[in-house]
């Protein structure tokens, strides 16, 4: 039973698949609804892409599944048991500095570019092409295959609890959403708020009339935006000349251009995974250190400014916050600003804190509580996902493992645990497995995204190998791995 052959024998009708399915711009938005009342919960763009990937595994052969808008999957094979895959088809906003249109699917030197083919469209229809594969070779597996995809992984998991309500529960699998070789945990993630409100201008003088930055919370800030105002003339020479000489003194991109009777103060950094932003640079904290340079009318203003740089600033450990934490198996706490947001007469930030997989998320509060308290800070609580973690001599991650290291000859990559969060978390024994191969850079939530075709079909073949092995009737796993 040749089934890695058959990859190679649908090797454009996957490219061409993976393009079609990029073009479609699915970053949700708010919900919207048909004529006839049909309503899709994510927005148009991600019901589309849903709706394409449907069809798409419907003309493959297989039995597919919308529950609700909420999600849904495609099945291959009738056994009791079921081995899922997750996946999901929503994609976070593209930014700005692409080489190529994020939406187009272009392919330039032997790679696709686009927003999602790393995350997590590519490895989404390199799994339904290696179940492709094994349908077409004859193979008929002992468990079902199933597909799930979901539609806002990267915002608020609301598709998949839906659909966890509604469906039977995988037995065990992966997520193809994160990097090879098998990954035997991820960090807790806590997302939370922390708000000031502003007294009204004390004295004449310089102004902070707005302050934007970032696009999500899990991103590190690419841009960031400051407007300010002054009666005293001589203030808007002060600040170019302070800014030109912030920009040779530390390298950071600083403009400064007049709008009206305001000055525009704009930072650009370099965007990273908000669970790697040692990967990136901030803008937002580049736009703090910068106005931490000047001396604004308003004393409260120029007080949470040095709040941020004194206890934020550039670090992504959370040291000066007071939650420095680490451990051996999972490495260091990062943390992560992604959005900035002031309307003079509050500021909000909005963090993203990935921790050790032997720590709590009410640890991470305990931590950051005395700041917030001797500064009268507000602090609202998000989105919480407990650690996961597997022993990396189980069944599972042992199984991977050897699938990956006969397709790559890679033997000296480990199972590792990381600081993103993947539907791993969603059910029982689900573990991150690829699609990012050891070395390559990692462009997921970056510009210029993109995957080389060679490792997409590389990708496929190690995900067919791990299906076939993963649906044996003889395989299993103990309860709870």
């Amino acid at each position: 039973m040749d089934y890695l052959k058959k990859i190679e024998e649908n090797r454009e009708l996957q490219i061409q698949t993976l393009q079609d399915l990029v073009s479609i711009k699915s970053v949700q938005s708010n919900p919207a609804a048909t004529k006839d009342g049909e309503i899709f919960p994510f927005g148009k763009g991600v019901q589309d892409a849903f709706a394409y990937t449907l069809n798409k595994g419907k003309e493959l052969g297989f039995e597919v599944k919308n529950v609700d808008n909420y999600g849904g999957h495609i099945d291959f094979g009738s056994g009791s048991e079921i081995v899922g895959v997750l996946g999901h088809l929503d994609v976070v906003p593209e930014g700005d500095g692409w080489s190529f249109d994020p939406y187009s699917g272009a392919v330039s030197d032997g790679y696709i570019y686009g927003r999602g083919t790393l995350d997590d469209k590519g490895p989404v229809i390199a799994i339904l092409f290696a179940m492709k594969a094994l349908k077409d070779a004859g193979y008929v597996p002992a468990k079902k295959i199933r597909l799930i995809l979901g539609l806002d992984e990267e915002t608020g998991w609301k598709g998949m609890a839906y659909y966890g309500q509604h469906e039977e529960t995988p037995a065990y699998g992966f997520t193809p959403d994160a990097e090879f070789p098998a990954l035997n945990g991820e960090k807790g993630i806590v997302t939370f708020e922390i708000a000031k409100k502003f007294a009204k201008n004390q004295n004449k003088g310089l102004e902070l009339r707005s302050l934007t930055g970032g696009a999500a919370a899990n991103m590190v800030a690419e841009h960031a935006r400051a407007v300010v105002r002054s009666d005293i003339p001589e203030s808007y020479g002060q600040i170019r000349a302070l800014a030109a000489s912030y920009r040779e003194g530390t390298g950071y991109k600083v403009s400064v251009k007049g709008v009206g009777k305001s000055l525009e103060i704009t930072t650009e950094g370099k965007s990273a995974h908000g669970a790697a932003p040692e990967a990136g640079l901030n803008a937002i904290s580049i736009m703090m250190d910068f106005l931490g340079q000047l001396n604004f009318a308003n004393d409260d203003v120029n007080d949470f400014i040095q709040l941020y740089n004194a206890y934020i600033g550039f670090d992504f450990n959370g040291e000066k916050l007071g939650i420095g934490f680490s451990d051996e198996v999972s490495g260091k706490l990062t943390l992560n600003v992604g959005l900035v947001s002031y309307d003079r007469e509050s500021i909000t930030l909005t963090i993203n804190v990935r921790y050790p997989v032997t720590y709590t998320d009410e640890q991470v509060f305990e931590g950051i509580m005395p700041i917030i308290n001797k500064y009268d800070l507000g602090i609202i609580k998000g989105r919480a996902q407990a650690p996961i973690f597997m022993d990396p001599e189980s069944p599972m991650i042992k199984a991977l493992m050897e699938v990956y290291q006969k397709n790559t000859g890679d033997y000296e990559s480990r199972p590792q645990v990381i600081g993103g969060g993947t539907y791993a978390r969603a059910a029982k024994n689900i573990v991150a497995f690829g699609g990012l191969f050891p070395g390559d850079p990692d462009l997921m939530h970056q510009k210029d995204e993109r995957l080389s075709i060679e490792k997409l079909m590389t990708m496929t073949k190690i995900y067919a190998d791990a299906i076939y092995k993963l649906s044996q009737a003889e395989f299993m796993i103990t309860e709870e791995e």
